[in-house]
């Protein structure tokens, strides 16, 4: 697989933003946002796009963690406990 040009890691991480923004904006619903997953598909390598599904589940699980953290409701895990 070549480099993508600037150009296209441009268009790539464009779509991505487009597509994170649709999700966020759409919680309850991810249907609607499948013009957006496949504009993502279609502009990034494939490598990428799983890195970035990745990158958005890691981050989507330390936001959750934090949100419970702040409401007092945080429980360390039992490894964390004992150290």
């Amino acid at each position: 697989m070549a480099a993508p040009s600037m150009k296209e890691r441009q268009v790539c991480w464009e779509a991505q933003d487009e597509y994170w923004k649709r999700l966020d904006e759409n919680t309850e619903d991810a249907s609607q946002c499948k013009k957006l997953r496949r504009s993502f598909g279609s502009n990034c390598p494939q490598q990428w796009i799983k890195y970035f599904d990745k990158r958005r589940d890691y981050l989507a699980r330390d936001y959750l963690k934090f949100k419970e953290f702040e409401a007092g409701k945080f429980q360390p895990s039992k490894t964390t406990a004992k150290s």
